[in-house]
């Protein structure tokens, strides 16, 4: 079976669009697994590195495993590589966009997960 004919019968999660004052658009995924939750639950309470650390190591897993598409000045960038390359290099105004984002997207989607 080809990989064309494997991928048709996928249910695909939906998505919520949170644009920002300039009108960029952050299009988050509306479900995560039940292994995503507590792999994201032990990344924000790693005892093994800092405070800061693990909190900055969990607002980055969640943006991989959440963020379908980030749309910027009208061009969309997709892809979990290219996302995450953007993300790094994204200036802090974006970053607290960002972050900011995915707390409420937690709280409105996934309330019994602690916000970063």
């Amino acid at each position: 079976m080809g990989k064309r004919n494997r991928a048709a019968g996928r249910i695909s999660a939906p998505t919520t669009d949170y644009p920002d004052a300039d009108g960029n658009v952050l299009t988050l995924r509306g479900s995560m697994s039940p292994l995503t939750r507590r792999t994201y639950k032990a990344t924000l309470h790693d005892q093994r590195v800092s405070t800061d650390d693990s909190w900055q190591r969990a607002v980055e897993f969640l943006f991989e495993r959440l963020v379908e598409r980030w749309t910027i000045y009208d061009v969309p960038t997709e892809g979990q590589k290219e996302l995450l390359m953007r993300y790094r290099i994204a200036t802090p105004q974006e970053r607290q966009w960002i972050r900011d984002v995915l707390r409420r997207h937690l709280q409105e989607h996934f309330p019994e997960l602690e916000t970063p």
